[in-house]
Order: C-alpha cells, then sequence, then structure tokens
C-alpha cells in the first residue's frame, strides 16, 4: 500500500541515491587526486567537477533535513548512534570545501591545499561507508531512543564497508575523468578504472556474504524461499554489469564506463532496499512506526512538489552546459 509515509520514504531514497551517484564521482577523484601529476593533470581533473560540485551536495541537505522532518523519531535514534562518523563525515566535506576554492587562491601553498582536499574527501567517503555498515549491522534501540554506547559503530564489517564506499567512489572518479578528460590524464584514470572495478567486485562480495549472518531477515531474504526467487537476479546482473564494463573499458570507450558503474552502485542500492525494507533502522523501526504526523508530511510534500522539479531543471541545465570535455588551460 502506498501512503503518505512510503512517499516520504521514497523522496528520501531517492536524495540519498543522487547524493551517492553525484558527489560520488568528486569524491573519487579527491581520493585519487594524489596519483595525478601536479599541474595540468590535477588543474583538469580540478576542472571537470568544478562547475557541478557543490550543487551535487544538495541532495545531501535535502536527504538529511528530509529524514529530520519526515520520520523524525529515526533522526533522533540514528544521531546519537552515529556522531562520531556523521561529524567526521561532515568535516571532511568542509575540509575538501575550502581546499578545493584555496587552492586556486592561494598557489604559493597549493601541495598543502592538494593534501587537505584528498583527505576531505577520504574522510567524508569512509565516513559515510561507516555510517552504512553500522546502520546495516544493528543499532540497539530501547523505546523510542538509542541504548547502546558511543564505540558500537565501530566494528570490522562497518570498516570494511567503509574500505567498500571508498573503493567505489575511486572507481565512479576514474570512469568520470575517463570520460571528460584527455590525453595522459585519461589514460591513467582507464588504468585506474580496471584496477578498481576487480577490487570493488571482491569487496561487495565480501560484504554481501558478511550481512547475512547479521541479522536473520537479511538470511530469510536473500537465502531462503520464496525471497530467493526476488533475489537471485541481482548477483546474477552484477556480473553481467561487470563483464559490461569491462567490455567498455576494453573498447575504450569514455562514458559507458561510467554509466556501467552506476549500474553496479544501483544494484547494490537495490540489494539493500531489499534486505532493509520497510525499515528505517534495520530490524529495529519501520518507516510507519517513524514517520511524522499526517498533517506534517502533506505540509512538507507541498514544499517538496514544488521544489525538486527545480532542483531537477537547475541540475541537469548545469550539466547540459559543461558538457564535453576538459583539456589543459580550460577554466
Amino acid at each position: 500500500m502506498i501512503d503518505l509515509t512510503v512517499i516520504w520514504a521514497g523522496i528520501i531514497g531517492f536524495a540519498i541515491v543522487a547524493y551517492v551517484i553525484m558527489d560520488g564521482f568528486d569524491l573519487g577523484i579527491g581520493i585519487l587526486f594524489p596519483t595525478f601529476k601536479p599541474g595540468p593533470d590535477r588543474d583538469q581533473a580540478m576542472n571537470s567537477i568544478a562547475p557541478v560540485w557543490d550543487g551535487n551536495e544538495t541532495w545531501l541537505v535535502m536527504g538529511g533535513g528530509g529524514l529530520l522532518a519526515a520520520f523524525p523519531l529515526a533522526y533522533a535514534i540514528v544521531l546519537p548512534a552515529l556522531y562520531a562518523p556523521l561529524t567526521a563525515m561532515l568535516l571532511g566535506l568542509v575540509l575538501r570545501g575550502v581546499a578545493f576554492e584555496f587552492r586556486w587562491r592561494d598557489p604559493a601553498h597549493r601541495p598543502a591545499w592538494d593534501l587537505a582536499f584528498t583527505a576531505g574527501s577520504l574522510c567524508a567517503a569512509l565516513a559515510q561507508g561507516i555510517t552504512l555498515g553500522a546502520l546495516l549491522q544493528g543499532i540497539n534501540v530501547a523505546g523510542r531512543a538509542y541504548a547502546g554506547g558511543w564505540w558500537d559503530w565501530f566494528s570490522p564489517f562497518s570498516l570494511l564497508c567503509g574500505v567498500g564506499l571508498v573503493v567505489g567512489y575511486s572507481l565512479l572518479g576514474a570512469c568520470w575523468l575517463n570520460w571528460k578528460t584527455e590525453g595522459a590524464l585519461q589514460e591513467r584514470a582507464a588504468r585506474h578504472a580496471w584496477r578498481l572495478g576487480w577490487l570493488l567486485l571482491a569487496v561487495i562480495g565480501i560484504v554481501s556474504l558478511m550481512t547475512l549472518g547479521l541479522e536473520p531477515q537479511y538470511y530469510r531474504r536473500w537465502i531462503t524461499y520464496p525471497g530467493l526467487i526476488a533475489t537471485a537476479p541481482v548477483p546474477i546482473a552484477t556480473l553481467f554489469v561487470t563483464a559490461m564494463f569491462y567490455r567498455s573499458l576494453a573498447k575504450k570507450r569514455e562514458a559507458a564506463p561510467f554509466f556501467w558503474t552506476l549500474g553496479l552502485f544501483g544494484l547494490c542500492i537495490a540489494g539493500l532496499g531489499v534486505s532493509i525494507w520497510p525499515d528505517v533502522i534495520p530490524a529495529r523501526v519501520t518507516i510507519w512506526e517513524a514517520a511524522a504526523p499526517e498533517r506534517s508530511q502533506v505540509f512538507m510534500l507541498v514544499g517538496a512538489v514544488i521544489m525538486l522539479p527545480i532542483i531537477l531543471a537547475y541540475t541537469a541545465w548545469a550539466y547540459w552546459v559543461f558538457r564535453g570535455k576538459v583539456g589543459e588551460g580550460y577554466h
């Protein structure tokens, strides 16, 4: 049954997916930044994302703000459970943004700003993955409040999820540069993409197997009948998308590897949805238990219906205006 709560879960889910897709590749470029030669190569990489990187973070604001407004109970539980990784993520994004601007305005200290750009990108990506892993492994809830400790989020599984997202964002960044740049930087990005694809596939496999043992509902939905019928196509599709990704790289395609990588991310997100739906806090709190009153949801939905098309329109326009490649000397 589709009701206001399901609609709001869809809106927030869309915002999170849009953030992962759009901000993922520029975080990945920051992670890969030390592997590029100082000078024209690094400038090309920066210029490829300069018109869009700050707009990409709109979706993070929308996802976080929407969670607070539409699912206040979930926000009240998740925030104290994940203070440390969420704070690290925000600090990483701030450091990255400052470094992005000041590397142009303070050329005398550009190596330091380049290092800060990488550190901020790596910190933000790792913290986001750790946050996802901590949610999947379970949050200790008593009544309507968080009942765990300060370090509950820290575990081998959450750290592996953090590493996996770093690898995934790096792959997105490499594929973006393969598409949007030329010359030596494009060739280096293609080599990075070739290696990172296998690494990401390995991490996806390990995380998927470990996830099955975290909660009984994960195992039931993925391994037992009748859930197995619906979930079996996901790993098969993952192998197919990976094969097409490497085929496109071998044929020296430029845009195709990026979109096949997005397909891998889409399959991972679909698998996540299968595992936790309809919970907003897996195996603890459903979306209906965490939802705001109906009047609040209706009031916010009016604003979302107006603003979402506007955000999508100006985002699409920005990408269209700055389509094409970024060569040496372009700003």
